[in-house]
């Protein structure tokens, strides 16, 4: 209790520091967004394992730790990105310890009337979009990370995209956090605003370069206005010491496609949340996604997708691959409303175990409110399958090169879902690495000395 007293403390410093010196403080509208959302987070605290959302997931690690805004920080060189670059994308926004970095960003060659800048840029613009949208969908009251991302709310990525214009190549945000000597907290904020007609890519990548106990609590808003479409790339690969809380709101209007990928590929402890709200008839939603854990890393999936309006579909399919100690989660909720008839709505999560100590809790979903609906969900727990890695082997290929194929072919159920293109080869070569350290075989024996075997158990 004295240690959370004392934290709360810091964060009480922080949050007047940042008041004194923040963007925005002449506009009224944000100036109260951003105190009402401290006085919810000083009220509620951070979750604990005794509620329903985060019983899978203790935080105490986040909450006993003082964590402090980040100060100035040298720039790192352009080669240090290398590995991260996206050559062709439309625009690329590279933020360091969450502040903007102009010198290593790229505007790109973007249509008229296309916005790509930093939030804090925004903020200091006046812009009538985002003071029409900044704050409207996410509910900070809901959730502590929230409510702390809202009270620290400046730096971030603004997108607008105008009705109409459709971007060819991704829009990169890129997130990247450096070694450090003290715990850090950063809040990358994003609004995107995709109007009628229009369509576009993002991407929003968070990355490390060195070591540090690092907080990453990001939110995005999403807007997909009438009949757009858009599909949003959230890619975790930070260092086992980072946290990285994450949450996506997406609105969608009338008929709007919305695609969202997640791959978690990093971090320590990751809480991953997407919360779509099909507001608008005949819309349509696809949520996607690849966590990969190893060693003591934990990795967690809340997805909680609202049908608000009648004709909509959504679906879910979400894929886990864990070795050594590490723990995954995914928690599915779908709720159907009362008018939100002739909904489809399907879940599905799949999850390769390579070891006996690694763990997953899968909890798919359902609270239907309306009488005309068709909705599934189920869940599937299993190893790699021994009859097809002794067939690759009968056939001349290695045991690290067979595992290799396999769990490859089971994230790429994954990378199918994703669209030709740019964002679509960056992700594949992403996971291809990371697989590549994960194909030696981690087996557990039991007092027999035989491997022990577990088929795929249907849970739901």
């Amino acid at each position: 209790m004295i240690t959370a007293t004392q934290n709360l403390e810091t964060y009480l410093d922080s949050f007047a520091e940042f008041n004194r010196r923040s963007s925005g403080r002449d506009q009224p509208w944000l100036l109260k967004l951003r105190e009402d959302a401290f006085a919810v987070f000083c009220e509620t605290g951070f979750p604990t394992t005794h509620d329903e959302d985060w019983r899978f997931t203790n935080i105490s690690a986040i909450a006993r730790t003082p964590f402090s805004l980040p100060q100035s920080s040298t720039v790192p060189s352009s080669s240090k990105l290398k590995p991260w670059e996206l050559e062709g994308a439309a625009a690329q926004l590279v933020f360091i310890n969450g502040q903007f970095a102009p010198t290593l960003s790229s505007p790109g060659s973007l249509p008229a009337g296309v916005t790509v800048t930093s939030l804090k840029d925004a903020i200091a613009a006046k812009s009538r979009t985002l003071e029409d949208h900044f704050g409207r969908y996410l509910n900070f009251r809901r959730d502590p990370f929230c409510a702390l991302n809202t009270a620290f709310a400046e730096q971030g990525a603004f997108v607008h995209i105008p009705r109409g214009v459709s971007l060819d190549a991704p829009i990169h945000l890129l997130y990247v956090s450096t070694a450090n000597d003290t715990p850090t907290m950063t809040n990358p904020r994003n609004l995107l605003v995709v109007e009628r007609e229009a369509q576009a890519t993002i991407i929003e990548e968070y990355v490390s370069l060195g070591e540090g106990t690092v907080l990453s609590n990001s939110a995005t808003e999403l807007v997909a206005q009438e009949n757009s479409t858009v599909s949003h790339y959230m890619i975790e690969s930070e260092d086992t010491k980072a946290f990285n809380i994450s949450t996506l709101r997406i609105q969608q209007d009338r008929s709007a496609n919305v695609h969202s990928h997640s791959v978690l590929l990093g971090g320590g402890l990751v809480r991953n949340n997407v919360h779509p709200v099909l507001a608008g008839e005949g819309g349509e939603c696809l949520i996607n996604g690849l966590f990969v854990g190893n060693g003591s890393q934990h990795l967690d999936n809340y997805m909680y997708v609202e049908h608000a309006s009648p004709h909509c579909s959504s679906r879910q399919f979400y894929n886990g691959i864990l070795d050594g100690r590490a723990h995954g989660v995914f928690h599915g909720r779908i709720v159907v409303h009362k008018d939100a008839q002739k909904t489809d709505a399907k879940q599905s999560n799949r999850n390769l175990l390579l070891s006996d100590d690694a763990q997953i809790d899968t909890k798919p979903q359902l609270e239907i409110y309306a009488d005309d609906v068709k909705c599934t969900h189920g869940a599937t727990i299993g190893q790699i399958e021994e009859n097809a890695l002794f067939y690759l082997r009968s056939r001349g290929i290695d045991e690290v090169a067979a595992r290799r194929l396999l769990l490859a072919a089971f994230a790429n159920e994954c990378v199918e879902r994703m669209n030709a293109g740019l964002a679509r080869d960056h992700v594949e070569r992403l996971i291809e690495a990371h697989l590549l350290s994960m194909a030696h075989p981690s087996r557990q024996l039991d007092s027999g000395n035989a491997e022990v075997e577990r088929s795929w158990e249907e849970v739901g």
